[in-house]
This record gives structure tokens, C-alpha cells and sequence, in this order.
């Protein structure tokens, strides 16, 4: 009978014993997964605070625009006439807007950055640039405003080379509206180049000598103001123009 007892007896310990198991697990996965949320939610907010960081610190918007003009002008059409009009659509967005409701007059400088890399990307500049290990800046820029473009406006962006100097290449930007054909701002760039020269950049990508076109009226107006203005500035700052100084030495 003792024996039958504990035969009856033993079964139910096991059972006991292999519930208290399950129990276990069950809280050691519970455990778990309670750390495992919480590592997420530390990992979120480290990615909050380093989001917020980079958009308190950096113009994070700038720079993602920049990839996304790499990738549109790589899937698009190469252009082999580096002298060529290229046109990039545009909208008056939200974030575009001043406090009049218009297009900011930063924008279109800006919008401009966007289509000048848009542009050399195409007709093979930058690469161009990258064999002669060289680069570009903007020396000089005018824009002229001639009809604010209002919110939810398309327009488009026209990009082209107008002429080169020995350092520089002058280009042109017009923001034309879609809707009646109207010029609504025109920007004048000297793009400078650093350690090369458009001569170079053309014979490379032309594989001839280029001849610069005629210099339009207002570009040969706008460089003499951009002489006259450098010339001004290092008087003040008292230095001496290097030409200045030469032709008074032969008078």
C-alpha cells in the first residue's frame, strides 16, 4: 500500500517540479523581452538625440537634396554639348516660403546650388574634375528678382555656360514660371575653378580646343563691376592691386 502511495505520489511531485520550470522560463523570457524593449527604447533615443543633434548643428535637408540630385542626374541622359541649355523642374514648397507667403529670396540661390550640380553632373564636369584633381567654387554671384514666385508655383530652373576665362566659368540661371513662360529671377555665377582651368576641363571632355563664345553685354558689365568692386575693397583694406601697381610703374 506504502508503495502504491508513493508510486501515486511521484507523479504529481514531477508534475509540480516541471510547472515550477515552465514558470521559470516564462519569467526568464519575460525578463528578457522587458530588456530587450528597453535596449530599443535607449537605442531610439539615442537615434532622437543624435537626429536632433545633426539637425540643430548641420543643414541635414541641404545634404540629403544633394544625394538625391546625384542619383536623379546619374539615371538620366548624359548631355555631350557641355554649351547646352539643361532645364530641372521646380515647386514653391511650404518650407520654401518668406513671411509674405513667397519664395525666400535664399531659396533661389540655394535651388541654384541644386541645378549647377545637376548641371555639371550631366554634361561631365565634375568627372572631368575629378580626373584633373580639381574642384570648383563660387567666386561671385548676382541674382535679379523680377516676380516672386508664389506658393505651389512650378517653375523651371535653366542652367548654361555663357563663356570662360582663363580661372573662371561664367554661368547663367533663370527661374522661368510654367505657368506664363515669365522670367522670374535671373542669377550671373562665376564658378571658379582651383587647381585647373576651363581650357583644360573642355579639351578634356571635348577632346579639341573650344572656342569661348562672345561675352554677352550684361556678363562684360557685371565683370567690370566685379573688378571695379575687388579693386575698391583692397584700397580700403590697403592693399595694392597687382595691375594697378604694374601700370603705374610703366607710366
Amino acid at each position: 500500500m506504502l508503495v502504491h502511495h508513493i508510486r501515486a505520489v511521484a507523479p504529481r511531485t514531477a508534475e509540480v517540479e516541471q510547472s515550477m520550470l515552465d514558470e521559470l522560463q516564462l519569467r526568464e523570457e519575460d525578463q528578457l523581452e522587458r530588456s530587450q524593449a528597453r535596449e530599443r527604447e535607449m537605442l531610439l533615443c539615442a537615434l532622437g538625440g543624435l537626429l536632433l543633434l545633426l539637425f540643430s548643428c548641420l543643414d541635414v535637408w541641404y545634404f540629403l537634396r544633394g544625394v538625391v540630385v546625384v542619383v536623379q542626374a546619374w539615371f538620366q541622359p548624359p548631355v555631350w554639348d557641355v554649351l547646352a541649355e539643361q532645364s530641372v523642374p521646380g515647386r514653391v514648397l511650404p518650407h520654401d516660403l518668406d513671411y509674405m507667403g513667397h519664395m525666400n529670396n535664399a531659396r533661389y540661390l540655394r535651388e541654384c546650388d541644386f541645378a549647377r550640380f545637376h548641371h555639371y553632373m550631366r554634361n561631365g564636369i565634375c568627372k572631368a574634375l575629378r580626373t584633373l584633381g580639381a574642384t570648383m567654387v563660387v567666386g561671385a554671384s548676382t541674382i535679379r528678382y523680377r516676380r516672386s514666385l508664389a506658393f505651389g508655383e512650378a517653375f523651371d530652373l535653366r542652367t548654361r555656360i555663357v563663356a570662360w576665362d582663363d580661372k573662371s566659368f561664367f554661368v547663367e540661371q533663370r527661374f522661368v514660371s510654367q505657368g506664363d513662360g515669365f522670367i522670374s529671377a535671373v542669377m550671373l555665377c562665376r564658378q571658379n575653378v582651383l587647381r585647373s582651368n576651363p581650357e583644360s576641363i573642355l579639351q578634356l571632355l571635348c577632346k579639341r580646343k573650344v572656342e569661348c563664345p562672345d561675352y554677352p553685354e550684361d556678363l562684360q558689365h557685371w565683370i567690370s563691376f566685379i573688378s571695379a568692386s575687388s579693386q575698391a575693397l583692397r584700397a580700403q583694406s590697403g592693399l595694392v592691386d597687382k595691375t594697378g601697381a604694374q601700370e603705374d610703374k610703366d607710366k
